[in-house]
């Protein structure tokens, strides 16, 4: 938090230290908010129920996420809800940093206090959207996006794992439950920051949370495995 204060002492020079209080406050709310509402533009939810007019949500596992849309519905439109998982992270990042950045934020320290910031919310919107009943989807795909663009180094922990787990089991929750899971260690191993940490535990750990019927799926034998082949439910 150091690196976000020493590059604020223009504004405390200007206004004083409760005004500077005050308006690191109310630009971090108003980054909260913002990444929390892209958040919740959740592609599988927006192009399955107006666009199919077939709601994801009313089939296979009734999650609004990429895998159970593809199953259900495959066809170029997965790569529409694709692109909206992954850009509204990225703009939502880019708020965070631009917000902050008008406040000549701009040291690598505190940046990446911004973009956990900015990425918490955004999974939290997509993981419960307010304007979908709080019923969204798992956090995969967004949070995926966030590791990139805080580190690659955070980002190939999560994809490696994620990815040999998947390619080895079939099961895409498995290298889910590790991206969720590895987050908050990698996070301690590029930055040895506790508040980081911390912050990475909330999306983190909550990914890993939504997918605790899967793990129970698995640990009896009966998760389904992932195919390149989708096929519709009959309800």
């Amino acid at each position: 938090m150091e690196a976000i204060y020493d590059q604020t002492s223009w504004l405390e020079s200007l206004y004083g230290l409760d005004a500077l209080w005050g308006i690191l406050i109310a630009t971090g709310v108003l980054v909260a908010v913002i990444s929390y509402f892209l958040g919740c533009f959740n592609g599988a939810v927006i192009v399955s129920k107006y666009i199919l007019k077939d709601d994801v949500r009313n089939h296979g596992s009734g999650n609004a996420g990429l895998t159970n849309f593809y199953r259900t519905f495959g066809g170029p439109l997965t790569a529409v809800v694709i692109l909206c998982d992954v850009l509204k992270m990225v703009l939502a990042v880019l708020v965070g940093v631009g917000a902050f950045g008008l406040l000549k934020i701009t040291r690598p320290e505190a940046v990446a206090y911004i973009k956990y910031w900015a990425g918490m919310f955004c999974v939290l919107g997509h993981m419960y959207p307010c304007m979908f009943k709080f019923k969204g989807g798992k956090g995969v795909l967004s949070g995926g996006t966030l590791v990139w663009m805080i580190d690659w180094r955070i980002g190939l922990v999560a994809w490696g794992g994620f990815l040999l787990l998947a390619v080895l089991t079939k099961w895409v929750s498995l290298g889910s439950v590790w991206a969720g899971f590895s987050f908050p260690f990698s996070t301690w191993f590029v930055f040895h920051d506790i508040i980081l940490v911390a912050v990475a535990i909330i999306p983190g750990w909550l990914l890993v949370w939504k997918h605790r019927g899967n793990i129970q799926r698995i640990l009896k034998g009966t998760e389904s495995k992932f195919s390149f082949h989708h096929k519709k439910d009959a309800g």
